[in-house]
This record gives C-alpha cells, sequence and structure tokens, in this order.
C-alpha cells in the first residue's frame, strides 16, 4: 500500500478492507475449514497436544497458529496451501516422534531432558541456574504443592514438559522454610512450631541451598559457602 492512500478517516477500509465485503462471508467458510483441518490434525498428533506441551510439541503448535492465518485471511491465497503445510507440518512432528523412540539423543533435543532441582532437601544450584530458574519460582511451585520447607522433601524433578514431579520424605526432617518472608507472623509461628528436639544443638538451614547443619559450626554452608543461615523446621 502506498503512503497516499493512508487516510485516518477511511473507516471503510479500516474495517472493511480492500476487498469487496461479500469477502467476509468467505473468510467464515474458510475459517470454518481451517478449523476443522486444524481439529483433525491435532488429533492426529496425538492426546499429548492437548496435555502439557514439550518443547517440541508447543513448537509444533505455534507453526500451526501461523499456517492458518494465510488462507483464512488473505483473498489471492487458496485454502488448499494452507492444508497442505498443515500436513506437512504433522508429517514433520511425527517424524521427529519416531525418531526420538529409535534415539535417545534425538529425544533428549527435541523433547528436553528431566531436571532434578532438589535432593535430599538440599537444592541443585546448578540445576536451578541451568534451567534458569530462580528460588521465588521453585518455592511458589512448591507451597502450591502444601510443602513448607524443604526437609519435607527427598527429591523435586523438573519434568521435560515443565511439570514439577515430587516426592516426599517418609519422616518430615528440618529444612529450609519456603515462607514469604514478608509474612512474618506465619513464618515466626512455623519457627516456634518447629523446635528441634535437641535443644542443646539447635539446626540452621543455609538460605541459598537449605543445607541444614549444627548452629554456629562454622560461618560458610558446606554445600555453596553462603553465610546466610535461618533457623531450619520441621
Amino acid at each position: 500500500m502506498k503512503k497516499e492512500a493512508i487516510h485516518f478517516d477511511d473507516i471503510y477500509r479500516i474495517l472493511i478492507g480492500n476487498a469487496p465485503p461479500i469477502f467476509l462471508l468467505e473468510v467464515f467458510l474458510r475459517t470454518l475449514v481451517i478449523y476443522v483441518t486444524l481439529l483433525f490434525a491435532i488429533r492426529w498428533l496425538g492426546k499429548r497436544m492437548s496435555g502439557q506441551l514439550t518443547i517440541m510439541e508447543l513448537a509444533v503448535m505455534l507453526t500451526l497458529g501461523a499456517i492458518i492465518c494465510v488462507p483464512m485471511q488473505i483473498p489471492d491465497r487458496g485454502l488448499l496451501q494452507g492444508i497442505v503445510l498443515l500436513i506437512c507440518a504433522v508429517w514433520l512432528q511425527r517424524g521427529v516422534s519416531y525418531l526420538g523412540v529409535k534415539s535417545t539423543k534425538i529425544e533428549d533435543f527435541t523433547q528436553g531432558k528431566l531436571s532434578m532441582l532438589i535432593k535430599n532437601g538440599v537444592l541443585e544450584l546448578d540445576e536451578l541456574r541451568i534451567n534458569r530458574i530462580s528460588h521465588n519460582q521453585l518455592f511458589s511451585q512448591l507451597r502450591q504443592l502444601n510443602v513448607f520447607n524443604l526437609g519435607e522433601l527427598d527429591r523435586v524433578y523438573l519434568e521435560a514438559n515443565g511439570v514439577y514431579s515430587i516426592f516426599k520424605s517418609d519422616e518430615p526432617r528440618p529444612g529450609l522454610p519456603i515462607l514469604h518472608v514478608d509474612d512474618a507472623e506465619i513464618v515466626e509461628k512455623q519457627q516456634h512450631a518447629g523446635n528441634n528436639e535437641n535443644e542443646n544443638k539447635p539446626l540452621q538451614a543455609c538460605t541459598n541451598c537449605g543445607n541444614v547443619q549444627p548452629e554456629q559450626t562454622v560461618a560458610r554452608c558446606g554445600v555453596c559457602g553462603n553465610d546466610n543461615w535461618i533457623k531450619a523446621i520441621v
């Protein structure tokens, strides 16, 4: 479109465009055809497409969304081109999935790997950095799963599809509290309720990694080197 053809008071062009009004009916019919085709394509891709998506599945969904826009809206583009592109995208995804079944390396590259974020109540800081997950992001997810201190956990995994899987300890043990620090009332209540059974050797938790050790034994954490501590709670 040339610069001279742009007029802000041209309401007809802004609302209808340069195509004749009857094209709106054609857009409806195009949308209906593409919608039905897309439903078949998603069913063909499998039930995983309606669940939590992996990296590859998300890429396919975005590709499908980009493909269907052009044949639905542009008058000089036919539907057949969009349908062929949809079929190609579906076959590409199915082909990559088949290769992933045959090769673990291809599966790890296309689907992503499982990451262990917590081991025996202690944060795996390197894994957090690799996955670009902050303490607050992880703690928020754990609080939604009714976990309030790291001592409750044996393992926490970040699955390839972005879902957190947790495995709790058989017996609760002292650990780093993950309650929000701004809620002073509940933090104080939890710390008071979580007094250690051995009062002669109260335990403290590293605020960075959750490592637990007796109070005032060393100035720095033996796991991460942090020197900030908080009372461990059960």
